[in-house]
């Protein structure tokens, strides 16, 4: 978490009171006063990693667009195919600025004669700003600010949601990246099966006013319990996951943050979004850095901003690390330069006024364990 999240709280979160009387530790974060760890970060890692977390994120921005044109309308500014996403499937994508940097990295849902997108708490302000800028008038911005967002992660959270998730179809007919609407505790929510720690789990979209009784009622079950931020971040960047503001920048362009995936296909032949020059020309001839994972040895970690070097050059800066709870050794991501990032390249990063010997391995660090169907 850098200074920037620390910054003053100008709201409070539906689960405010529901976090502190479980003994909640509360932060600052992106606005809100937000639960970083309830009995200790590591505790709450191998939780999730092993049954199932709870975790409050309803200080992220949930959006609502509709109107005529909508489709071309969101890809004059999203480098995402709609003609691809059907009904009920969920897609990653960017907002990109004219110099493809990335605004934010944002999860966009084909509703029916809509689109739902939940973009960054941190950003979600401004980001509603450009898109209310730069959409044609015909569309219509809704922000869902009555609405709250939970998610439940870890293997064994499709066991306990679907004690409570009632809906036309079973809970077990999501896989990784779709949704359906269900009722939990008698409330209508909505329930996509993704989120951001590598395991399966699920995104809870539901009504602010109900996010007590059902938080409540999830962390009943034995395998639940409510995960802080700190978790969260940990179980993300084992994950290989980036977190916008840190690993991602206006700065920062899709391709050297090795998130091509986000641009679909016929967007890269066709483009017409902001950015499209920059990006092909990096897909074609490559960029000067790249981000990449890194594997230390011992125990001291290697944190946001701490230099790369190969001898007596700097190559690149660390931009999230830590010790991993799953691995027993620190791990961190950095951009490199593009000569020295190949898997098993070995580098020196410097913590504390000393060196410490990392090597670049592949990302994740440790294998998602998404659903994807019954094998």
């Amino acid at each position: 978490m850098s200074d920037e999240d620390l910054s003053e709280t100008t709201d409070l979160l539906p689960l405010d009171a529901w976090h502190r009387a479980r003994g909640a530790r509360m932060v600052p974060f992106a606005g809100y006063e937000m639960p970083i760890q309830y009995e200790g970060i590591v505790a709450e890692h191998e939780w999730t990693r092993n049954h199932a977390g709870l975790f409050d994120v309803s200080h992220m921005g949930q959006l609502l667009l509709s109107g005529d044109g909508l489709d071309a309308a969101v890809e004059a500014l999203l480098p995402i195919d709609l003609a691809t996403l059907k009904v009920g499937q969920q897609r990653y994508s960017l907002l990109l600025n004219e110099n493809g940097g990335v605004l934010d990295d944002l999860m966009v849902s084909r509703w029916p004669d809509t689109l739902y997108l939940v973009v960054n708490g941190a950003t979600k302000w401004d980001d509603i700003a450009h898109l209310r800028e730069h959409l044609a008038d015909e569309i219509t911005l809704q922000h869902l600010d009555e609405q709250a967002l939970l998610a439940l992660q870890g293997p064994e959270a499709a066991v306990a949601l679907a004690r409570h998730a009632k809906g036309e179809q079973p809970l077990g007919a999501l896989t990784f990246m779709k949704f359906g609407r269900f009722t939990v505790g008698g409330h209508d929510v909505t329930i996509a099966r993704a989120g951001y720690t590598g395991e399966d789990g699920f995104e809870i979209s539901l009504p602010a006013d109900a996010a007590e009784e059902i938080a409540t009622l999830l962390c009943a079950e034995p395998e639940v319990k409510p995960i802080g931020l700190g978790a969260r971040d940990s179980l993300r960047l084992e994950a290989g996951l980036p977190l916008y503001g840190h690993d991602l920048s206006p700065e920062t362009s899709p391709v050297e943050a090795g998130l091509i995936f986000g641009i679909n296909k016929r967007r890269r032949s066709e483009g017409g979004y902001p950015g499209a020059e920059r990006i092909n020309r990096e897909i074609a001839e490559g960029t000067a850095r790249k981000w990449v994972g890194l594997s230390l040895d011992g125990r001291l970690p290697a944190r946001e901003g701490a230099t790369v070097h190969v001898g007596d050059a700097e190559v690149g800066t660390v931009t999230s690390g830590g010790f991993s709870p799953t691995l027993g050794h620190p791990i961190a991501v950095a951009y490199v330069a593009s000569e020295h990032a190949a898997q098993g390249t070995a580098l020196e990063i410097e913590v504390r006024g000393k060196r410490l010997p990392a090597r670049v391995v592949p990302t994740p660090f440790v294998p998602h364990n998404y659903y994807r169907g019954d094998k």
